[in-house]
């Protein structure tokens, strides 16, 4: 059985990856570089940014899954927020992808690949801390968890109504 909500089950995987991602490229760069690794080594990282790519998406298709609900507790404009912070982080994760992916090439463009590929997983994670800032605002700061457990007013639930002024 899934839970019920499914986005903030999904959330915290492309959020692990992005903050984890840049440490095992910089570890990945440095062993290689020694001759410790092989390059095509480097395909983990490739494949480690790949599953960020589609947990982000899933994440991303979640939310959106979830956003009516939440509208009826959080004012239209945080959500937003969070969602082009999410778009965002998206495409940034995807331009990583490729970026990290040119690191498999052989010879100098490879080991190119691998330096820039890893200075995007930086931004990457950058893009992550803002998309998980937004979304912890959201639960923490406009009470969207109160659209799963009663909805606003329900006593001890927390919740509030929803106010564009928030």
């Amino acid at each position: 059985m899934l839970p019920d909500p499914l986005h903030p089950a999904v959330v915290h995987l492309p959020i692990a990856l992005a903050i984890l991602i840049p440490g095992f490229a910089i570890l990945a760069v440095y062993l290689i570089y020694k001759g410790f690794l092989p390059a095509r080594s480097w395909a983990a990282i490739v494949l480690l940014q790949a599953l960020l790519v589609g947990s982000g998406w899933l994440a991303l298709e979640t939310g959106e899954n979830e956003e009516d609900r939440v509208e009826r507790v959080v004012a239209e404009r945080h959500i937003d927020t969070h969602e082009e912070a999410a778009e965002r982080f998206l495409w940034i994760a995807a331009f990583g992808l490729l970026v990290t992916g040119a690191g498999l090439l052989p010879g100098r463009g490879g080991a190119a690949g691998r330096a820039v590929g890893t200075l995007a997983t930086l931004g990457v994670l950058a893009a992550g801390v803002s998309v998980g800032h937004s979304g912890g605002e959201l639960v923490y700061k406009h009470g969207a968890a109160s659209a799963y457990v009663g909805g606003p007013g329900v006593a001890g639930s927390g919740a509030v109504p929803r106010s564009d002024d928030d």
